[in-house]
């Protein structure tokens, strides 16, 4: 049995969602939703981590608190999944990053590695794969085929809209993998593009093309 698919529907999140979707949005306020949207799905990803009680002293007395366990480590997928990166680590500031260059070959539909930025010595219990958009899903099982041959035992895909070919064949390859998501939308269209989606993320996020 696969992982679970999570689709977060937060009023807030759906509301946000649906001004990133907007092709009259500039990249400006694109970048601030993703921010948003991205710090909310970071949330509900992490409900489960381990939380070590401890206290700690207020200027008033001792008070109750935790202490999250896990080391944890984002993979931004380049270069859509830098805003969320950005967004998550403004969150939790001492996550590591592992940057993988990823890109899709607009003939195959394959993705083609061309940057691996991930250290010598993984020093991190739980992985967040960072993607916006997870339309063929290449991508994905390819940044998490890279990770599991670095022996990273948890993992856990993070985007923000889905086509349905993408997260089967996502849970196909690694059905050992959580998906948590804003969206999951109707097709991907002869392009690879999700439907109705909110077209090239990347290009979106910082102003290098048309919304397609």
């Amino acid at each position: 049995m696969a992982a679970p698919v999570y689709v977060l529907d937060h009023p807030l999140m759906l509301h946000h969602l649906g001004r990133l979707r907007s092709q009259a949005t500039p990249a400006p306020e694109f970048r601030t939703l993703v921010t948003i949207l991205s710090q909310g799905l970071f949330l509900e990803a992490t409900r489960d981590l381990t939380l070590l009680p401890i206290e700690v002293t207020t200027p008033l007395a001792i008070a109750r608190g935790g202490q999250i366990q896990e080391r944890i480590a984002f993979v931004p997928v380049l270069r859509a999944g830098l805003g969320m990166a950005e967004a998550m680590l403004a969150f939790w500031p001492a996550a590591s990053v592992w940057h993988l260059g990823l890109y899709r070959d607009h003939d195959t539909l394959r993705p083609i590695t061309y940057y691996n930025k991930l250290p010598p010595h993984l020093d991190a219990d739980l992985a967040f794969v960072l993607d916006p958009m997870l339309a063929t899903g290449g991508s994905a099982v390819a940044a998490i085929d890279i990770l599991k041959r670095h022996q990273v035992r948890r993992i856990r895909f993070l985007g923000l809209i889905a086509a349905p070919e993408g997260i089967r064949a996502l849970q196909a390859a690694h059905p050992d993998v959580p998906i948590y998501l804003l969206a999951v939308d109707d097709h991907l269209d002869a392009r690879g593009y999700i439907v109705p989606g909110l077209g090239d993320a990347g290009d979106r996020q910082f102003a290098t093309g048309v919304p397609a």
